[in-house]
């Protein structure tokens, strides 16, 4: 691959991934959950899709591609499914904080029951409790975030857990199910494109302008919802009209498609 090409994907990767790490971070999930899903995600593309023609994949071959190791590839191949991955998984440090008032004996009864925590002192103290579970995470950086999540309360010099979980934000379950199912769609179809031939390419376009005045912002808004609703309705329509049923004695077989219309605004487009 020349060094233009890395340069784009080095760029494009910069831009992909701030929206994605704005929600994993609202959602508690730590650089290192990330970095071991990443790594299985590499072995299993490179396992499935990159074998040499009529050779089986092996470990050496994966492990030059992906730069991983032979034991990691390995270790990673081997995982059956994500649970598995994430019974694995770093938990970030405010995590680590909150399991270690509830499990460690110094900050909790013998029923495991979190006890009050004075902010300083040397022993069965809050500051005592994040320096043992958080690394060199200032206290009170600690303090303010697991407060801001609703994970205890300051009730002057005294810490109280109320909430045995972080959960920095509350994203519905369901919208992070879109997040991977739609996303990977649209990426994908990109992928189509650039390994394709023009008689083969799906349609992937878009309307944009970077002139519009913030005054009409909210007119586009509906005006693109309602003509995108009605278009989609459409399709919706003539592809209800074209199912089919499963049927494994049958030549045609289901296959699923998808057609995503979204909207997108940026006031400060420099």
């Amino acid at each position: 691959m020349g060094k233009p090409v890395q340069q784009a994907l080095s760029r494009a990767i910069l831009r992909l991934l701030p929206p994605l790490v704005r929600i994993l971070l609202r959602n508690g999930v730590a650089f290192g959950t990330f970095s071991d899903l990443a790594k299985k995600v590499y072995t299993d593309v490179a396992f499935d899709e990159f074998k040499l023609a009529g050779k089986k994949q092996t470990l050496s071959r994966v492990s030059i591609l992906t730069g991983l190791t032979r034991k990691e590839v390995k270790r990673l191949h081997e995982l059956s499914e994500p649970g598995a991955l994430v019974e694995e998984k770093r938990y970030n440090r405010a995590i680590r904080v909150i399991s270690g008032w509830l499990n460690d004996e110094r900050f909790c009864s013998d029923d495991s029951v979190p006890l009050p925590l004075p902010i300083d002192g040397v022993e069965h103290s809050f500051s005592e409790l994040v320096r043992s579970y958080s690394g060199d995470v200032p206290v009170q950086a600690m303090l303010n975030e697991l407060i801001s999540a609703c994970s205890v309360e300051q009730r002057d010099n005294t810490v109280y857990l109320i909430r045995h979980a972080y959960v920095p934000a509350n994203d519905p379950v369901e919208n992070i199910h879109i997040l991977g199912s739609d996303v990977e769609e649209l990426i994908a179809t990109i992928d189509h494109n650039l390994t394709h031939t023009d008689k083969d390419l799906r349609f992937q376009r878009k309307v944009s302008n970077q002139q519009i005045s913030t005054e009409t912002l909210k007119m586009f808004k509906q005006l693109s919802a309602r003509e995108a609703q009605i278009f989609l309705e459409r399709l919706d329509n003539w592809l209800s009209e074209h199912e089919i049923e499963p049927d494994s004695t049958k030549k045609t077989k289901p296959a699923r498609v998808s057609v995503g219309i979204y909207y997108y605004e940026d006031r400060d487009p420099e």
